[in-house]
């Protein structure tokens, strides 16, 4: 009987105040090892859409659709494209997506096929955008390289992958976050001058929060 009262209790608290899981806005974070938390202790509770999903507080549900190594270019070594995760990522139905790919795109083996990369990420902003969920869709310059390394260089993201963005944020009129300016003199947070530490992911959570914030 006890366990019914309790239950019963809950219940009526729900009611009383009006909460539902129906309005829980759904956050999918698209992208690589950064997204996923690759180098950071605990990063289940550390990378940035964990530590995204805490500052939003209850109303979000935020989830992390990061996968090492992945590009944005379908004709790169490991495009996300064929990735199980990028299917879930819609099945999700978000309410917003927020796209971080491009770093790995600018190893040469991949920038070569350049002229594809707007091509294939107006692709996946369509692919977004047909979902029943209509969802707001968020576009993130990559953080800067501080080392090249594994191909990943920073040249290719200032003057390949940013104006990329910035062209296709154009196109569908969608809002830019900024991940690169706000690093650039922040190298002692990437530990191997390509990943953020968890004290940087929490600064581009941070950074994203905000911008959702301001829009819902």
């Amino acid at each position: 009987m006890k366990k019914v009262s309790v239950l019963i209790s809950g219940l009526l608290i729900l009611l009383i105040t009006g909460c539902s899981t129906d309005n829980i806005i759904k956050v999918a974070c698209i992208g690589d090892s950064i997204t996923y938390g690759s180098g950071i202790k605990n990063r289940v509770h550390n990378s940035y859409p964990a530590q995204l999903d805490s500052i939003l507080g209850i109303s979000y549900d935020v989830r992390n659709y990061g996968i090492g190594g992945r590009t944005m270019l379908k004709h790169g070594d490991y495009p996300y494209w064929d990735e199980e995760i990028y299917r879930c990522a819609r099945e999700f139905k978000p309410d917003i997506v927020i796209i971080k790919l491009g770093t790995n795109d600018t190893k040469p083996r991949n920038w070569k096929y350049s002229d594809k990369f707007e091509q294939d990420y107006r692709k996946m902003i369509n692919d977004f955008q047909s979902l029943s969920s209509a969802p707001e869709i968020l576009l993130c310059y990559p953080v800067p390289v501080f080392e090249t390394k594994w191909g990943i260089n920073d040249s290719v993201v200032v003057y390949g992958v940013i104006p990329a963005i910035d062209n296709l944020a154009a196109e569908f009129d969608l809002k830019i976050i900024d991940l690169y300016e706000p690093f650039v003199n922040d190298e002692n947070l990437f530990p191997d001058k390509i990943h953020p530490d968890a004290e940087g992911a929490g600064k581009m959570a941070e950074i994203i929060a905000n911008i959702i914030r301001k829009n819902n």
